[in-house]
């Protein structure tokens, strides 16, 4: 038996916030002193790196279980399933609701209890709990989903990732600027037939990796200490994505049986245009392979990083139609792949 993505949806806010409106920003060296140069070039170098030119924030109102929760709406309903009949509901986040205009964050109860009890399921046997696994949350949540389908724990997971990173940010850090808020859910559920997920992979790192990303005082000196945001030492995180994410891929491909020829789509995190690209090329340079140029579809340019969000996103993106030039077909192979804090990295082959 495998399991299938029966259902999948996203929730992207309508607040669009634009490379230029980082213009009049403070942006400092960790230092706390000024960078020597205007933010005109800090925001061309960041958008030739990122590849980013628009992200989305999360309305006032909204908290990641509030996108979760529609994220998690929409994805019932294009399974076409009775939400009574959920057996778990795993929300991978990092942050949990952090309320606009506070540093607070708010993980009581669980968000996946929040988004239960939003959902209306009246099923107590219906079990909710987060996961907190950096970036790779959501695939991780697929891989959990899999092992409790597969030992006969449960035949129908809800499995989402959401977050507002936007709430989390040093506003004078120039790395501010990569990230963004959404929610994407799947169902999933066994199955018999030729689609589902054929293999995975997945690895912590937690030795001298442990802190590439971290929770950290502002660069403002003038800041109050107490009050942390997220923070990341950029170049170990690239080297160690490019060094790890292709060799997980690769041992995740060849137990699955398929051939690299076969992959029709690699659907990764959306973390860095540039970083991206380069695991690619480094995937297929273990098969002495040039990667296909229509393989590794992309949102981050108008969409930002929003962690455990961009790959379930992404996909829902495709299969609707709204990444241009992309597609998926019933049959075609995927990988599906991540790295994020921790350092963490996953994958996992899915037939469509």
């Amino acid at each position: 038996m495998k399991i299938k993505i029966i259902g999948i949806g996203s929730y992207i806010p309508n607040k669009t916030v634009s490379n230029t409106d980082f213009d009049k920003h403070v942006f400092l060296n960790e230092d706390g002193t000024p960078f020597g140069y205007p933010n005109e070039v800090v925001i061309k170098k960041f958008k030739g790196i990122t590849g980013i030119e628009n992200r989305r924030y999360a309305e006032t109102q909204h908290n990641a279980s509030d996108l979760a929760f529609f994220a998690a709406e929409k994805a019932i309903e294009n399974a076409g399933i009775d939400r009574e009949t959920l057996d778990y509901i795993i929300f991978a986040h990092n942050f949990g609701d952090v309320k606009s205009g506070t540093h607070q964050t708010d993980i009581l109860p669980s968000l996946a209890t929040r988004v239960k009890n939003k959902l209306d399921i009246k099923n107590p046997q219906c079990v909710a709990y987060d996961i907190l696994f950096g970036c790779p949350g959501w695939i991780e949540g697929v891989l959990q989903a899999n092992a409790f389908i597969k030992s006969g724990m449960a035949k129908r997971v809800l499995v989402i990732g959401a977050e507002t990173l936007s709430r989390v940010v040093d506003d004078h850090d120039r790395d501010s600027m990569i990230y963004s808020d959404g929610a994407g859910a799947s169902i999933l559920e066994g199955t018999e037939g030729e689609s589902g997920l054929l293999s995975y992979e997945s690895a912590t790192f937690a030795n001298e990796e442990a802190n590439f990303l971290y929770f950290g005082k502002s660069y403002n000196p003038d800041l109050d200490p107490d009050i942390k945001y997220i923070k990341m030492y950029g170049r170990k995180i690239y080297e160690f994505a490019l060094s790890q994410v292709p060799c997980a891929m690769k041992n995740c491909l060849d137990k699955s049986g398929i051939g690299i020829d076969e992959v029709k789509k690699i659907l990764i995190h959306q973390a860095n245009e540039k970083m991206d690209e380069a695991i690619i090329e480094r995937f297929y340079k273990l098969y002495d392979k040039t990667a296909p140029k229509d393989i590794m579809p992309m949102s981050i340019h108008d969409l930002g990083n929003s962690s455990v969000a961009t790959v379930p996103t992404l996909y829902d993106l495709i299969l609707k139609g709204k990444i241009e030039g992309h597609e998926i077909n019933k049959g075609d192979v995927i990988i599906f792949a991540s790295v994020g804090a921790g350092m963490n990295v996953n994958a996992f082959v899915y037939r469509h």
